[in-house]
């Protein structure tokens, strides 16, 4: 069939030029406004921002990382975003990087050293800002080596040894917070849900957990009993430990829970036995998200800082690049909230 074709040609992309002749200024100050905004005025920067948008200027980040300026890409490579605690903090460091004009991206390493590694790896080929990382291992040199090829790394939700930033949450004290309310309640054996061993948060809460009972007389090896709840799926594996639980000799008069999300798997699977709580189970949580005192009942809980680890940890991330920078170690102390699923035991 005959008949004429004619080629439709993409818009062309609008430059600085365009930016610097609409707002009447130099394409030098058009470039300060985007890489360096501190040294324009704040009129002639909400006029050059104003000229961006009317003619659609979308600056080209490959170029400008070609040109030496700092990506705004940041990745924060965590144990599971599907547990609540890191999504609480992630917003916490979204909040901050929005004040420097960067953006998050997020990866589930599942504590599998294998995903960890290969999120790190794409992250640093992408010439990201910056990683904030909980780590599977607590072995941080390739971390350290990371940090030495250019990419930032602050620890997050993790305890450092000097080389990296780290924030983080004294995991002892909440252990031994949880256990201490139940041994006041009359409690005098426990089983306490872990994850994986290679996760410092939670052997720091077992051992937390430990020192409460033998800091009360009692010994440890007898009162607490681990479990472990091994992930991704925590709510779904701690429900199904409780067939081991329930069937212990001597069976316990509480459980602690490694995070909330376990702990939810608990209560819903006494409720399914018939086992009420806590008149026959006492159940405690971790981590205090968003849910816990809207279970039924509402969740004893250890209570984090969450927002404000992630945003600290993003300020250290983008203190990293300015002069006379010093790694900082910072802790923060949990606090054990108490609600309707902490009792005395019933024998």
């Amino acid at each position: 069939m005959d008949g004429e074709t004619s080629e439709v040609s993409a818009p062309r992309r609008r430059g600085m030029r365009h930016v610097a002749e609409m707002a009447g200024v130099s394409p030098s100050t058009v470039s300060n406004v985007l890489n360096n905004p501190e040294l324009v005025a704040e009129e002639t920067r909400r006029r050059v921002l104003a000229a961006m948008e009317q003619v659609g200027y979308v600056p080209n980040n490959v170029a400008r990382r070609l040109r030496g300026v700092p990506s705004p890409l940041v990745g924060a490579v965590v144990l599971d975003l599907a547990n609540s605690f890191y999504t609480e903090v992630c917003r916490g460091v979204e909040d901050r990087l929005l004040q420097d004009g960067c953006m998050l991206t997020t990866c589930s390493t599942d504590v599998q050293p294998g995903r960890e590694q290969h999120y790190l790896g794409e992250l640093e080929k992408q010439g990201v800002r910056g990683v904030l990382i909980t780590p599977v291992a607590t072995g941080l040199d390739p971390l350290v080596a990371l940090s030495g090829r250019g990419v930032p790394v602050v620890l997050l939700d993790h305890r450092g040894d000097g080389r990296l930033c780290s924030v983080s949450v004294d995991n002892v004290s909440g252990g031994e917070q949880a256990a201490a309310h139940l041994i006041s309640l009359g409690h005098r054996r426990v089983v306490m849900l872990t994850g994986s061993v290679e996760v410092q948060q939670t052997t720091d809460r077992y051992t937390g957990v430990r020192k409460a009972f033998r800091e009360a007389g009692l010994d440890p090896d007898r009162a607490v009993l681990e479990v472990r709840v091994p992930p991704p799926d925590v709510a779904a594996t701690a429900e199904a430990a409780l067939e081991h639980i329930l069937r212990l000799p001597d069976r316990p008069t509480a459980i602690v829970c490694v995070n909330d999300l376990a702990a939810l798997g608990v209560i819903s699977g006494l409720r399914d036995r018939g086992i009420a709580v806590p008149q026959q189970m006492s159940v405690v949580g971790y981590d205090d998200v968003v849910f816990a005192p809207q279970l039924a009942p509402p969740l004893t809980t250890v209570w984090q800082p969450k927002r404000e680890l992630g945003r600290t940890a993003a300020a250290m991330l983008m203190d990293e690049s300015r002069p006379g920078h010093r790694h900082q170690s910072l802790v923060y102390r949990p606090r054990l909230i108490v609600r309707a699923s902490t009792a005395a035991p019933c024998r």
